[in-house]
């Protein structure tokens, strides 16, 4: 009886491990097929679910610049969480303990009471407790991962190797989509300074050579009284091939220095808030609410590019006193909201001498984004850019 037991329990350890080294196998299958880091992140937080036999998860990186945490992605949140986007970040138990270096391994990942649904009822899907697993690339801090449930059990020695060799291979994973992320950046870079080269030496060279002829020709004109009617059309083109040309030059200008070189999109957009404030005249305001992780650089440039112009807007039309930016970020979209209280205008008429709206339609469709429009005459204007971050897993 005795010695049916044991081989009955040596069966289905055999069977567990089978199931775990396939889960482990799963893993770096998927890990190793893309280097895109939102894919990364998600495909290790439903593994690691699975593995452990969870629904919910995040992940924690540290900006490597600045040392700062943002939620890099999460799996199936509360609605408690996924409402209040602010209780998704700032400083919580676990990072502070991350951060003092008391997560150091396997060995020490911490089951802990989750700091931010402690003081939560509603809304937590019953979700109190969370195992948190650090991440480190070679002896650099890169972030925790963290899966949540409404209990948990100690977890044993095998269980601690597991989800240790589990970090290891989404530590190496996550260094993989940096290093390719910084390369494809410096690709832009240089792309970005090719494409300067080659309008000023077309574009640019082509419209001087006009403005150069056209002005000789109004010299030679202007010798005689004849040829009214030529020396006006002459005049007006060269007022068009000045403006092509000083657009041309502006435009050289944007490629060779991108405005988020340098800092955060938001930074780059409080910055932008600002130069709209007219002192005595308009008030602008920034604000950002949750974690701004790093982003694609499409997606910075895009949003920046489409605040840039709303904003322009406003100061060119709106007669605006107060101007309000709003950034709020959660694991799956972004949402840019700029809200004024000008003249106002009449939705259905965008596209009537509306370009710049249509311009930013056209960014936002481009990112898989979408434009909402508030306005009426008279009573301002609210512009709302919806982009998605990722696909929910």
């Amino acid at each position: 009886m005795g010695a049916s037991r044991s081989t009955k329990s040596n069966t289905q350890k055999l069977a567990q491990r089978n199931r775990e080294l396939s889960i482990l196998n799963g893993i770096a299958e998927a890990l190793n097929r893309t280097v895109d880091m939102d894919e990364v992140l998600g495909t290790a937080l439903a593994k690691v679910a699975e593995l452990l036999g969870l629904h919910t998860g995040w992940v924690w990186l540290l900006d490597e610049e600045s040392g700062e945490s943002y939620l890099g992605a999460a799996l199936n949140l509360p609605p408690a969480l996924t409402k209040n986007p602010h209780r998704m970040s700032g400083r919580c138990y676990c990072l502070d303990t991350y951060r003092a270096g008391d997560l150091n391994g396997a060995a020490n990942v911490n089951v802990v009471t989750c700091s931010r649904l402690k003081e939560l009822v509603d809304g937590t899907d019953g979700l109190r407790y969370h195992a948190s697993i650090p991440l480190y690339g070679h002896g650099r801090k890169l972030g925790v991962l963290n899966v949540a449930s409404t209990d948990w059990h100690e977890l044993g020695e095998d269980d601690l190797c597991l989800l240790g060799t589990v970090a290891d291979l989404v530590s190496m994973a996550i260094e993989r989509a940096r290093l390719f992320g910084k390369s494809t950046r410096l690709g832009a870079t240089e792309e970005r300074s090719r494409l300067a080269r080659e309008i000023h030496d077309t574009l640019a060279q082509g419209l001087t050579a006009l403005t150069l002829q056209l002005e000789s020709a109004d010299f030679l004109l202007e010798a005689g009284e004849e040829h009214q009617g030529v020396r006006q059309s002459i005049r007006k083109a060269l007022v068009l091939a000045r403006a092509s040309l000083e657009e041309t030059r502006r435009s050289v200008q944007d490629l060779r220095a991108a405005p988020l070189e340098g800092r955060t999109l938001a930074e780059a957009l409080a910055a932008l808030v600002r130069e709209h404030a007219r002192p005595g005249e308009s008030e602008a305001s920034c604000e950002v609410i949750g974690e701004l992780r790093p982003l694609p650089v499409r997606i910075e440039n895009g949003l920046y590019r489409m605040a840039q112009e709303a904003l322009t807007n406003i100061s060119r039309h709106a007669g605006a006193r107060h101007i309000s930016l709003r950034l709020e970020t959660t694991p799956h979209r972004i949402r840019l909201t700029i809200e004024d209280d000008g003249s106002g205008f009449d939705p259905a008429e965008v596209g009537d001498g509306h370009y710049g709206l249509v311009g930013i339609n056209e960014r936002a469709r481009l990112l898989g984004g979408q434009m909402r429009v508030q306005s009426s005459p008279g009573s301002g204007t609210r512009v709302v850019l919806t982009v998605p971050l990722e696909e929910d897993v």
